[in-house]
């Protein structure tokens, strides 16, 4: 296996991923309009290669609650048959790995019993909306340098 920068996958690849992984309706979820018009975090979006063929990536985005910068850390996809590998764990611990200094807090929609393990809870996203239908519960956050956020505000693409 090998570990790749995103921005060197074909799109085609990545699309055949996120289809196999999340289905082909996956545009009409709500972190899609999170992120929508950005462009991902090259720096922290990793795919997982075996074979020539893409089997994993995890992608990064900027975004904003209020005028407050986030990264929205998603889609984190690995293919049906490699579901429950590491391949996942493996991506999260390499983009935690590759976060900067300068980076700012990031936020995610997930698992909150998976994604503790990585320092992402839900404790401070409660007073924040999203564009689209969401669990509160899995609105998480992982704000290390306890950055200052806003209580309250609407979660959206970074302009």
């Amino acid at each position: 296996m090998q570990i790749t920068p995103l921005s060197g996958t074909s799109s085609d690849a990545l699309s055949a991923l996120l289809d196999d992984a999340f289905g082909a309706d996956r545009h009409a979820r709500t972190a899609y309009l999170l992120r929508k018009g950005m462009k991902p975090v090259n720096h922290l979006s990793f795919g997982i290669v075996d074979g020539g063929q893409l089997v994993a990536s995890i992608q990064c985005w900027p975004v904003r609650v209020g005028k407050a910068e986030l990264f929205l850390v998603g889609p984190v996809a690995v293919a049906t048959n490699r579901q429950n590998s590491g391949l996942g764990k493996r991506l999260m611990q390499l983009m935690l790995d590759a976060v900067k200094p300068q980076d700012p807090p990031m936020v995610m929609i997930g698992d909150p019993e998976y994604y503790a393990r990585f320092g992402f809870v839900s404790e401070g996203t409660a007073g924040w909306t999203l564009p689209g239908p969401w669990d509160p519960k899995r609105l998480l956050l992982r704000n290390t340098k306890l950055v200052e956020l806003p209580a309250r505000g609407v979660l959206g693409p970074a302009d």
